[in-house]
């Protein structure tokens, strides 16, 4: 069951109000994404935490309706 690009972004940012994000659908089915993530919330935590913080944003559903997403993470300059 694939996921849409949509639903993830607006999973990720009910997680992290703060946040911008972008998705691309690496190739094309709809189970293999990359997302960019920036959040001044991020500021002071590691890549684990942050990456923790978006995976919890998803709500269980990587590995499942979600199967692969490559993930980065940032602090917006000036944060």
């Amino acid at each position: 069951m694939a996921m849409e690009a949509a639903n993830i972004e607006r999973l990720i940012k009910e997680g992290i109000p703060d946040c911008t994000v972008q998705i691309a659908d690496l190739r094309g089915d709809g189970d293999h994404y990359a997302a960019h993530v920036e959040s001044p919330s991020f500021k002071g935590k590691s890549r684990v935490q942050q990456h923790q913080m978006v995976y919890a944003a998803l709500q269980g559903r990587m590995g499942g309706e979600l199967h692969a997403l490559a993930l980065t993470t940032a602090v917006p300059e000036g944060a």
